[in-house]
């Protein structure tokens, strides 16, 4: 996967990473962009060790000396320029659409995994949407998606066999492959931002702690 879109990636990430540490949704999104602006120009790693093989710690290490690089820059400004830098406060900020638990207690790196596995979650369920569909299977994926998420369904998987005219039988050996086909898909993209394939299993198990 390309640099750029690895970043695309991880946008929403640090977006959340910047408003847990006290910045407000237009600070965090300016300060995202002129951080990924960095990366891709080419100087946004030139402390990290490449070698390490995780993107996402190794881009969370970019992005803290990114910030360490901004608190020095506004403390210069404080002492000669006489500008005062309010605290500011994002109790009342939108919350994400993704988040799907109470974040606020959460430290900022947490946040961070959260956000990151939320994000792989999604490119893998596009992934598998998309193959579905090309299949010619979209409603299938539609109605069988509902057995992944980690919640019970509304429904019940007699219920979708109906509505997809196949026996509850048949349901359930698509579900068991849907599933299986999900977690190669979420450990495809994971594995597209490790050096070392070797660390998908460490990574996916950091993931769903992330999410726990």
């Amino acid at each position: 996967m390309a640099l750029s879109e690895l970043c695309e990636g991880y946008y929403q990430p640090v977006v959340h990473f910047l408003q847990r540490e006290g910045r407000s949704k237009d600070e965090a999104r300016e300060l995202a962009q002129e951080f990924f602006a960095r990366v891709l120009s080419g100087s946004g790693f030139d402390e990290a060790d490449p070698e390490r093989g995780r993107f996402r710690s190794y881009l969370l290490g970019a992005l803290k000396r990114f910030l360490a690089d901004q608190r020095k820059r506004e403390l210069r400004l404080r002492r000669g320029g006489g500008i005062a830098f309010a605290s500011l406060d994002i109790n009342d900020e939108e919350t994400d659409s993704s988040q799907v638990v109470d974040t606020t207690s959460l430290l900022p790196d947490a946040i961070f995994d959260r956000q990151w596995a939320l994000a792989v979650i999604d490119r893998a369920m596009k992934v598998l949407e998309q193959e579905f569909a090309c299949q010619g299977k979209a409603e299938q994926f539609s109605r069988l998606k509902l057995w992944l998420m980690g919640e019970a369904p509304s429904q019940s998987q007699r219920d979708a066999a109906q509505q997809l005219g196949m026996s509850e039988g048949a349901v359930k050996v698509a579900i068991h492959r849907l599933r299986k086909r999900f977690r190669d898909a979420v450990c495809a993209q994971i594995s597209q931002t490790l050096r070392d394939p070797s660390l998908v299993d460490e990574e996916l198990r950091h993931l769903i702690s992330a999410l726990s």
